[in-house]
């Protein structure tokens, strides 16, 4: 099982600038996928890439997501100074924004020994961890990926932790968005998720006060190395 990893933090950074980052690094791995199956006897090591970043406020939908998830008209978009994208990834609607941790794993499944699922389930297993640091008990919701706080709990039921991903020749991109210091109001102009039932959350709001990013960020990145036993510095 290969896992070696770099990982990059990217700061703050535009949604598409990000999205056509991480297409190149997906794309640089699909291509070396493609080329040791040509040359078996000669073959090229492939790098697994975690990046982690924050973004402008932006929202994205999923390529299964309803457009009717996005309650606002470009107008607002404009006033609340957030922009909007289509995404290739899974999942519906989300938010995007500063103090939140967005997180990026450019992996190569196979060499991994993951399936699509068993990967998603060990990210939320690596938030879950996370932010059981912190005293937050994170659970799964069956049906919804994420992790979610008093799930079974009727009317309290909120989500921390966005996941929607793509995978290609099993190789895995986009990711992630934990929200840390996140400003929840954005979550008021969309049905997170394509849920109209159910609320969102942040280590912030759940502590009742701000947390340093820095020490999250730092946290989660170990638990992700300790989760998927990755080979990263």
């Amino acid at each position: 099982m290969n896992t070696k990893t770099i990982y990059e933090d990217l700061g703050l950074i535009e949604y598409k600038k990000a999205w056509d980052y991480q297409e190149s690094k997906f794309n640089a791995i699909i291509d070396e996928k493609l080329y040791n199956r040509e040359n078996a006897d000669n073959k090229k090591e492939i790098t697994h890439q975690l990046l982690f970043c924050e973004h402008p406020h932006v929202y994205t939908l999923g390529k299964s997501g309803a457009e009717n998830n996005l309650l606002i008209n470009d107008a607002f978009l404009k006033q609340i100074n957030a922009t909007y994208y289509k995404s290739n990834r899974g999942g519906d609607i989300t938010y995007h924004g500063p103090g939140q941790i967005v997180g990026y794993p450019i992996f190569d499944l196979e060499e991994m020994d993951l399936t699509v699922k068993s990967y998603i389930h060990k990210l939320e297993e690596a938030i879950i961890n996370c932010i059981a640091d912190y005293g937050i008990q994170g659970d799964r919701l069956d049906g919804a990926t994420g992790v979610w706080i008093d799930k079974d709990v009727p009317g309290k039921a909120r989500k921390i932790c966005a996941i929607g991903v793509k995978a290609s020749r099993y190789v895995s991109m986009h990711g992630f968005a934990l929200n840390v210091n996140t400003d929840l109001n954005y979550f008021n102009h969309i049905n997170p998720c394509g849920f109209v039932d159910k609320g969102v959350t942040s280590i912030q709001k759940e502590l009742g006060e701000p947390q340093d990013f820095n020490a999250v960020k730092e946290n989660l990145r170990e638990h992700l190395k300790k989760v998927f036993k990755l080979n990263m510095p």
